[in-house]
């Protein structure tokens, strides 16, 4: 595999000079040709669709456990093509990535949060988790940053900006700061805390494999950008630790991953469970795939596949930033076979296909480039690099445990009442047309509107939408209560026979974990 070496002295030099740096009147500046950016851009972008797809037959499929070896995964010329045309909503990192993307290229680089909230919460695609809560926030009139706040949003530490965050990066090479910047605004309208850190991980990865051929580099500049004290960071740092202490073992390190990182806080669907969609452990699988694939396409394909749980998001991060790194030419052709079929295929609820994207993605990062420092000539862009800068700290569900989960499992006629004792809870159910036999996807224009009471008092009325695009993924939840016994009460106010609301689990929170009370 040929080696992309041009930077990485310079690079590491400046990563692992001990001590204070001196200020520096000038950045570091480092050309390329027009031809290599585009030729990474398209890397970048290629890298994700190939991922996605070749994880896509095993999302979800081997939760807390690893994908055996004898285990077949399908590849082959065509697949891209027919995965596109046949399994459209397989490719939600791309299409959420390219709502923000065509915000960008219609709105300018200056275009407010407010647009891109706008555009992904009126989008016609069915999302999940952190962004549907997010969507469901924007529509019911509450604004970025609240709508990804924690206190706002239980699932404010899933994956979700996680796996959109790769423009950032693709538009700010070599600029991870700046990568983090663009991407900062947009990441809090469904995400905080880990949540977030797991798009600026991610983008700040793309940012600097524009500039390094290093995996080892790459991983750990990235991680500079996340706060010591936040849980993320301390998950990959230990990815990085046990990957020198077992640097011939992935799987190793893999168990060393579910050991200590695998217990949820936030998400209704992954506490008390095996799935788990929090972004810190997802992460940790695409660095385990970058770290111990070491530039390998194929390694890192199936490591960051056969970590399992969210096992297309995560090759499809893997794959971009390798992507990018190794550049579109020097992606294996085993990968690329049939990709060229699928280039010209609009992205299910978008108008841009991969080629559309490669031009604009083109166009984003110029602008990008001279407007940090950078100088964009006939041929060739002058990079003003920048070093890592931590972002602030945020962490969510601070001093909350998860005590217990129970079913409900009951249709509210029109009144129900429990009690419960801790600090917090999470109600799930769903709001559906009467007969409606499918899971998903289900559409109504009724929105139930159900009053939340807890000890007496009113905390909210609840809009809760009959569609499934437009739901409230949660009925309802409250953090931060005083410690002891609560009484939770609703009361479903405009009832009919036409719509079902079903009650299906409370989970608990404590002030102290399950053990900690023994």
């Amino acid at each position: 595999m040929k080696k992309i070496c041009f930077l990485l002295p310079l690079l590491a030099l400046l990563a692992l000079s001990p001590g204070p740096q001196p200020k520096r009147t000038a950045p570091v500046m480092v050309t390329l040709s027009k031809a290599t950016l585009q030729d990474k851009i398209k890397g970048g972008w290629a890298g994700q669709v190939i991922g996605c797809t070749f994880g896509g037959p095993t999302e979800f499929k081997f939760n807390g456990t690893m994908i055996n070896d004898y285990q077949p995964i399908p590849w082959y010329d065509g697949y891209i093509k027919k995965t596109m045309i046949e399994n459209v909503g397989l490719y939600d990192d791309l299409y959420m990535d390219l709502t923000f993307v065509d915000v960008f290229e219609k709105k300018g680089l200056d275009a407010p949060v407010a647009e891109h909230a706008n555009a992904f919460a009126r989008a016609g695609y069915m999302l999940w988790h952190a962004n549907q809560v997010g969507r469901n926030n924007i529509l019911s009139g509450l604004k970025a940053p609240d709508s990804g706040h924690w206190l706002n949003n239980p699932h404010a530490d899933d994956i979700d900006f996680q796996i959109e965050a790769d423009f950032s990066g693709l538009m700010a090479p070599g600029m991870p700061n700046t990568a983090i910047q663009i991407g900062d605004p947009i990441g809090h309208i469904m995400n905080y805390g880990d949540g977030w850190y797991g798009g600026v991980f991610v983008g700040a990865m793309y940012s600097l494999a524009f500039v390094s051929n290093d995996v080892n580099y790459v991983v750990r500049e990235s991680l500079k950008t996340i706060p010591r004290q936040s849980t993320f960071y301390q998950c990959i740092s230990d990815v990085i630790r046990w990957h020198q202490q077992y640097p011939n073992d992935w799987k190793r390190t893999w168990f060393e991953i579910q050991r200590k990182w695998s217990d949820d806080v936030g998400c209704s669907d992954g506490v008390f469970a095996t799935f788990n969609i929090d972004a810190k452990v997802n992460a940790a699988y695409i660095a385990l795939g970058l770290l111990y694939g070491q530039g390998d396409y194929t390694r890192t394909m199936q490591i960051s596949t056969r970590a399992g749980q969210d096992s297309d998001c995560n090759p499809s991060s893997a794959g971009g930033i390798l992507g990018t790194m190794l550049g579109y030419d020097n992606i294996p052709a085993y990968w690329k076979q049939g990709l060229k079929e699928a280039e010209d295929i609009d992205f299910k609820y978008t108008t841009l296909s991969l080629n559309d994207v490669y031009s604009i993605g083109m166009k984003h990062a110029l602008q990008v480039i001279g407007r940090n420092g950078g100088k964009v000539d006939s041929e060739t862009v002058s990079i003003a690099l920048q070093t890592p800068k931590t972002v602030r700290l945020e962490q969510g569900f601070t001093g909350h445990f998860p005590l217990e989960k129970w079913s409900i499992n009951k249709l509210l006629a029109d009144e129900y009442t429990t009690t419960f004792e801790g600090i917090g809870y999470i109600l799930s159910g769903e709001v559906r047309p009467k007969g409606q036999t499918a899971s998903y996807p289900y559409e109504s224009d009724f929105v139930a509107q159900m009053e939340v009471y807890i000890d007496g008092k009113k905390q909210e009325t609840a809009s809760l939408p009959a569609s499934f695009t437009r739901r409230r993924y949660d009925l309802a939840w409250k953090y931060q209560l005083p410690a002891g016994k609560h009484t939770l009460r609703l009361k479903w106010l405009n009832p009919t026979p036409d719509i079902n609301l079903r009650l299906n689990n409370l989970i608990v929170f404590g002030d102290k974990s399950v053990l900690a009370r023994y």
